[in-house]
């Protein structure tokens, strides 16, 4: 088996987690920008992160054969205040252009507040001005469909932005169709507790079609496993999903998406 993880905090996680992450047949981990574990009060807290994101772990995975790559913003949860959102956001051009920098992300909202609605509008300004792929963080539970219409809403209302360059994370039952009408791709996670299930978004493709959807694992702080997706490959081929079709969700479909990015280029293969 082959796959993608498209969406893991690995600064979160074990070295053991890469070895099996690789072990299963891994063959690129993408490590959005987000919470730390704790609320970080200063930019230069951000600074040092964005620096571990560019630099430190992309060498610690690459003492596993797995390349890494990341996005880089300051994350919904902690963007409540608007100020030090504007400094943390100053500084993201300086690291735009590293090797392993696919774009900004994983921007979004977290409680929908005027605030994070304000920092959202910076985000999606920085992305255009720098011609940047984006990775969105959709709120969770009651307000994650309020939360998206919001998101889309705004993305749209930016002229600049294709809506083929946005991925929209963490999709639903109740979410997934407004994304792709809207011409975005959309992320499923697979979380043990909240979020979708394996079975769930086994559902989800089934209902909706495997095309511009992708399974990640978003492992993080919390509760989360970081073998997800090659787990949910394995209900999938239980639930009749031949290795074709679901290698074109697992690996094919995020190659798609990220190659946006020049970026993004494999070791030894390429899209098929």
């Amino acid at each position: 088996m082959r796959y993608i993880e498209p969406h893991g905090h690995m600064v979160s996680r074990v070295t053991d987690d890469y070895q099996d992450m690789v072990t299963a047949g891994c063959a690129a981990v993408c490590e959005p920008a987000f919470w730390a574990g704790y609320d970080r009060r200063t930019a230069s807290g951000f600074e040092d992160y964005f620096r571990q994101l560019t630099d430190s772990e992309p060498k610690r995975a690459a003492r596993y054969g797995l390349p890494h790559f990341c996005w880089l913003c300051i994350n919904p949860k902690e963007s409540e205040d608007v100020g030090l959102a504007r400094d943390v956001i100053s500084l993201i051009p300086q690291f735009i252009d590293g090797p392993n920098v696919l774009g900004i992300g994983e921007i979004g909202l977290n409680k929908n507040s005027r605030n994070e609605v304000t920092v959202l509008e910076m985000h999606i300004d920085l992305a255009a001005r720098h011609d940047q792929l984006i990775l969105v963080h959709t709120p969770h539970l009651e307000d994650k469909f309020k939360g998206t219409r919001l998101i889309l809403d705004l993305i749209q209302a930016d002229g600049r932005i294709r809506p083929e360059r946005v991925l929209i994370d963490h999709v639903e039952e109740h979410t997934a169709r407004m994304v792709l009408e809207r011409g975005h791709w959309g992320g499923m996670t697979l979380y043990p507790i909240s979020k979708c299930t394996p079975a769930r978004a086994i559902d989800i493709l089934d209902l909706y079609g495997s095309d511009r959807l992708w399974l990640n694992s978003a492992c993080d702080w919390g509760e989360s496993v970081p073998l997800a997706v090659p787990r949910t490959a394995l209900e999938m081929r239980r639930r009749g999903w031949s290795p074709s079709a679901i290698d074109r969700v697992i690996y094919q479909n995020p190659i798609r998406f990220l190659s946006q990015c020049p970026k993004f280029k494999l070791p030894s293969e390429s899209v098929t």
